[in-house]
């Protein structure tokens, strides 16, 4: 599975002798509701023109990244490498670890809580997770959560428009 790679500086090292066992799927669209235009790119970047959007001086202070994106075409970017810690999921827990970046994956998927997502999606969604999943063995089971899942009552992403049967349907095929 090949990604386009973009250097994000919103990581740094995981604890010692921490592996990723989790991952954690997202949503995102900058500005909301609005698909491409780079600002994704550019935020986990520290490069989003604040000016370009109303919206953005909003999130002006946010030093956020993710492992990977994928785009509504089903394009793969990678902005932090797996054995680092990306900044995606904040005040978090899984089963009673906090902070979870410490052993998680972020994927950040172009879309909104209420729009589905594009079947090109979920073809590379599913390519990528086999990838992950061969590279870390310790991710198994149910690891594979929404950001909803580690930050309930703070975070509703990736939301109801995703479908969580086809995604586990295409990961048995």
């Amino acid at each position: 599975m090949r990604a386009r790679r973009v250097v994000s500086a919103n990581c740094n090292a995981r604890p010692p002798g921490c592996v990723p066992d989790l991952i954690v799927l997202h949503g995102i669209s900058l500005p909301p509701g609005e698909y491409g235009g780079g600002y994704i790119e550019a935020l986990f970047t520290n490069t989003l023109d604040t000016d370009a959007h109303p919206y953005f001086a909003t999130i002006a202070e946010l030093e956020v990244s993710a492992h990977f994106l994928i785009g509504r075409g089903g394009e793969l970017v990678q902005f932090v490498p797996t054995d680092q810690r990306a900044w995606h999921a904040g005040l978090s827990c899984w089963r009673g670890r906090e902070q979870c970046n410490d052993f998680s994956i972020g994927i950040e998927l172009e879309g909104c809580d209420d729009q589905a997502y594009a079947d090109e999606q979920y073809d590379a969604l599913t390519g990528l997770l086999a990838a992950l999943k061969r590279q870390y063995p310790t991710i198994v089971g149910d690891a594979i959560v929404g950001h909803s899942d580690i930050a309930p009552g703070r975070k509703t992403d990736p939301g109801p428009a995703f479908d969580w049967s086809r995604l586990s349907r295409m990961r048995d095929e």
